[in-house]
């Protein structure tokens, strides 16, 4: 009897690094790992196409998708955990002494409303220090790169302000200049640490 092979995406890390080399194998069962270098990639091939058996995702990814009606399951296997706290940086000449001074600002989200670091971060805003997102401006965009890849219509909770910055322009060039107050993303833009 021929044993099932599962087409399988996930980053190589410490935590998976036997499976993946084969040091260690599954019973009754074999992995096929793809690479996918940028690993979001992967994720949206999974959502829009059912491309894998198998595929690391980010949570938030899994619920957009299940809202949407895309028929699989997700198994609570976390390969990284990570706080999102750090998430939030913003521009020193913009006035910010703490989290409630974000109120009516201009805010850059990196990569996207449902990524996962922005949906952390937006919660803690809310529960922990009383800004809820209809009372900050949204701003979407790559961090350090120009231009993104066009992603499906998105419905956006009553209120909520979310307009895309230039496909030839950064959020890290919009902090710099003033042109966004904050930013939320899972890293800090490179001249973040480095600016006056």
């Amino acid at each position: 009897m021929t044993r099932p092979t599962f087409k399988t995406v996930t980053r190589s890390q410490g935590n998976n690094q036997a499976l993946k080399d084969g040091t260690v194998k599954p019973r009754g069962f074999d992995f096929d790992f793809e690479e996918v270098p940028v690993l979001v990639h992967s994720f949206r091939r999974m959502v829009r196409g059912l491309e894998f058996e198998i595929c690391e995702m980010a949570l938030t990814t899994y619920i957009c998708a299940r809202e949407h009606g895309v028929g699989f399951t997700a198994l609570p296997i976390f390969l990284v955990r990570a706080f999102h706290h750090g998430g939030v940086f913003h521009n020193v000449k913009a006035g910010i002494a703490n989290a409630g001074d974000l109120e009516g600002r201009r805010v850059g989200l990196g990569r996207g409303y449902t990524v996962t670091t922005g949906v952390w971060a937006r919660g803690i805003l809310q529960d922990e220090y009383g800004v809820h997102p209809t009372e900050i401006s949204w701003r979407n965009g790559g961090l350090e790169e120009g231009g993104r890849e066009e992603r499906a219509p998105l419905h956006l909770p009553d209120g909520v302000e979310l307009q895309s910055i230039p496909k030839d322009e950064t959020l890290a060039e919009h902090l710099d200049a003033g042109k966004i107050d904050a930013l939320i993303s899972a890293r800090a833009p490179s001249s973040y640490f480095t600016n006056d």
